[in-house]
């Protein structure tokens, strides 16, 4: 299996640390509001690496932690005016249940920032006692010039590094580069003691704490959105090799760093201001969970993915493509050699190319009525391992169809329609055409009559 590593910045064969376990941390979300497709791309992209990994490796634990102390989940819960505890129970819930949707398997272990505060406050007195950290009016700062081989992940140079610091640069820092690793809370906000008083931890804290304690160090690959490289994840390592692992070696934290491209709505950037945030409630509102999850994956991870109704629509005519194709082979038995369906996943084992192996179902779909009888056992355990990898065609046929027959937009249905008969009107026969095709893709047959136009659900 090859994968790119962020932090040599190229495709590299991936050599686990003990192969008979392999070790994963993903960065999760910070929970106070309601989860989006940016959020939904991570977890999808992440539980698909974990899934072609348990095919190939004995064990895989799988960590993805939620941060539940956060300044916007303070401002959340002070504008509700409710306890923060309120507002991260009820997003970790809806996040976890939306993931569910997405057939998104739940972490091996889902830690919580607020669970391992002693953790984290050991890791900040070790940097204190190494030199690598200072106290400065009730803040902990890490003092960034102390660390040889910071920016080696993000490849920012020092004038990079404190333009893109999301810390502003306050009067009692020793450099303008040193991020925060615990800062003072007043009384109106959450807070823990510590030996610097009270308050609580920066940001870029918790995820060295948790992945050590989790899952020991060195582990095979961390991984997140690529917004995350630079601070959070450069800081990780910073913290972590300056701490319990070894300072002359990044790979001794973590071996292989992944990162996911954007998400996109329409060609711009998702945001609340231009009110365009895809919100993944609303998405499993009005499709199959599955639809949603292949849409996801139909681009590269580490591309941009660029979120409309296009990829959706597409995705929705390649999984009725491919229930339907199961669904006709329902009673072959697959072979029972796994190695056959090797070189069909291949491209899952070339970084992940989830395109690829669409690709390769697409062409599976093109090709099926010319194969032999012989062929079918292999035939279906392709198509079997292939799907279960990405973590699609994981219902039944029957409920496959209720959902898909549940959603069905009726009121577009009709509209199109009747453009159709105005086109025809007009004698504009291509564009009848283009509208009969546009239905048969969201699998609608429509027939002529007397009083107009008949429509009905493909079977």
């Amino acid at each position: 299996m090859k994968i790119f590593n962020t932090h040599s910045g190229k495709k590299e064969d991936f050599i686990p640390i003990n192969p008979e376990h392999i070790k994963i941390y993903a960065c999760g979300p910070t929970v106070y509001n309601y989860a989006h497709i940016g959020n939904a791309r991570m977890a999808v992209v992440f539980d698909t690496l974990v899934r072609v990994l348990r095919d190939i490796y004995p064990k895989v634990t799988y960590v993805s932690n939620i941060t539940d102390i956060d300044d916007k989940i303070i401002d959340a819960a002070n504008e509700l005016k409710v306890p923060i505890e309120e507002i991260t129970n009820k997003y970790t819930n809806i996040y976890n249940e939306d993931m569910s949707k997405l057939l998104v398997m739940a972490p091996d272990i889902q830690p919580k920032a607020t669970e391992y505060i002693p953790e984290m406050i050991a890791l900040i007195n070790d940097l204190i006692d190494k030199n690598h950290a200072y106290e400065k009016e009730g803040h902990v700062l890490f003092h960034v010039p102390s660390y040889e081989n910071y920016g080696s992940l993000s490849k920012r140079n020092r004038e990079e590094q404190i333009a893109g610091s999301r810390v502003e640069i306050a009067p009692f820092k020793k450099d303008p580069a040193d991020f925060v690793l615990w800062k003072p809370s007043n009384d109106k906000q959450p807070g823990w003691d510590s030996p610097w008083g009270y308050g609580r931890p920066g940001w870029h804290t918790e995820c060295s704490a948790m992945s050590e304690k989790t899952l020991g160090l060195p582990f095979d690959i961390h991984g997140g959105g690529r917004d995350l490289t630079f601070p959070h994840h450069e800081n990780e390592i910073a913290q972590s090799c300056c701490s319990s692992a070894d300072i002359n070696n990044p790979n001794s934290y973590v071996n292989y760093w992944m990162h996911n491209g954007f998400v996109t709505v329409s060609g711009e950037k998702m945001s609340k201001s231009l009110g365009n945030i895809s919100l993944v409630k609303d998405l499993t509102n009005s499709n199959h969970g599955e639809v949603v999850r292949l849409a996801l994956l139909s681009s590269h991870y580490r591309q941009a993915l660029d979120w409309n109704e296009k990829v959706i629509h597409q995705s929705k005519r390649l999984l009725d493509k491919l229930y339907n194709l199961l669904n006709e082979i329902k009673e072959v038995e697959p072979s029972k050699d796994l190695s056959l369906s090797d070189s069909f996943i291949s491209p899952l084992l070339d970084d992940l190319n989830t395109p690829g192996l669409i690709a390769n179902l697409n062409k599976m779909i093109k090709d099926f009525h010319s194969i032999s009888e012989n062929e079918l056992p292999v035939f279906k355990t392709n198509l079997i391992r292939s799907t279960n990898l990405i973590g699609v065609c994981q219902s039944s046929y029957e409920d496959w169809l209720s959902v898909k027959n549940k959603n069905i937009d009726e009121e577009k249905i009709n509209r199109l329609i009747a453009e159709r008969l105005e086109a025809k009107k007009i004698k504009d026969f291509e564009r009848a055409d283009q509208i009969r095709q546009e239905l048969l893709d969201m699998n609608i047959e429509i027939k002529d009559n007397q009083q107009g136009t008949d429509w009905s659900v493909k079977s």
